[in-house]
């Protein structure tokens, strides 16, 4: 039986750098400090506030909980979450996404998908003659 294997990220050669910026330095920087390098959807949701259950979600976050379930999938992943796993739900489970720092400034909702590819079978008992062809390849 063939095992399941996990994927991975590849491995990066250089460190990774945001705007010029290394992880590090945006972990320093203040949310306020970060909104300039933000791109402008993230930027307006920030300059408009955020709502309870994203200021929840933070503050879990800034608490160091391990494991972390959230519904939130428009928050904006920001530097300090680089490192945590966050269990996404993705409308029927909840989909663990460990934070790496190239997906700083996308959305959690974006790493936790939806819909599953359709892999569709050969025709039943019961298909029609027309339907019952099935192509080799």
């Amino acid at each position: 039986m063939a095992k399941k294997t996990q994927k991975r990220m590849p491995r990066r050669k250089e460190e990774y750098t945001y705007h010029g910026y290394k992880i590090e330095d945006l972990q320093a920087k203040s949310i306020s400090e970060l909104i300039p390098l933000m791109p402008a959807r993230a930027r307006r949701k920030f300059n408009r506030g955020l709502s309870t259950g994203d200021e929840k979600l933070l503050s879990e976050v800034r608490a160091g909980n391990e494991r972390i379930r959230t519904h939130i999938r428009d928050m904006i992943i920001l530097p300090e979450m680089v490192g945590k796993t966050i269990a996404v739900h993705n409308g029927k489970t909840f989909i663990e996404v460990e934070i790496q720092p190239e997906a700083v400034f996308h959305f959690l909702g974006e790493f936790a998908l939806t819909r599953t590819r359709v892999n569709h079978g050969s025709a039943g008992i019961g298909a029609t003659r027309s339907s019952k062809y099935v192509p080799l390849k």
